[in-house]
């Protein structure tokens, strides 16, 4: 009842402040800042700290990579070309392939991991 006293009065009663329009959509946005910098500085601090490995170590990455794709795409195809392409097949290459993609990014952080924890990243 008091609400409609005030209404009656003229004056204005404002909306609750999570249904104030501007400010969610500026805190979404700084939130989504906030999240991109972050994703940001570890990206940029990843690259500074490749930047002291010798050359065998940047190829070896290469050589990896594209190594473990031609695997995926290569020899791990035959299963469902030589199976007959059957359902059988197909599902028996798709778990094939999510084993060896685990496989693989385990090596690859275990062989080529950089450590970024003692990286101090200043922003100006």
């Amino acid at each position: 009842m008091a609400e409609n006293e005030a209404d009656s009065d003229g004056s204005e009663t404002t909306p609750p402040p999570m249904f104030d329009k501007k400010e969610e959509a500026e805190a979404a946005f700084w939130r989504l800042k906030k999240a991109s910098d972050k994703s940001r500085e570890e990206r940029v601090k990843r690259v500074l700290a490749q930047e002291g490995e010798g050359l065998l170590t940047t190829l070896g990455r290469v050589v990896y990579i594209s190594a473990c794709m031609l695997f995926d795409g290569v020899v791990l195809l035959e299963v469902p070309v030589s199976m007959g392409r059957t359902l059988a097949a197909w599902s028996l290459y798709v778990v094939l392939l999510v084993v060896a993609i685990k496989l693989q990014r385990d090596l690859y952080e275990k062989w080529f991991d950089v450590d970024i924890s003692q990286m101090d990243f200043d922003q100006q």
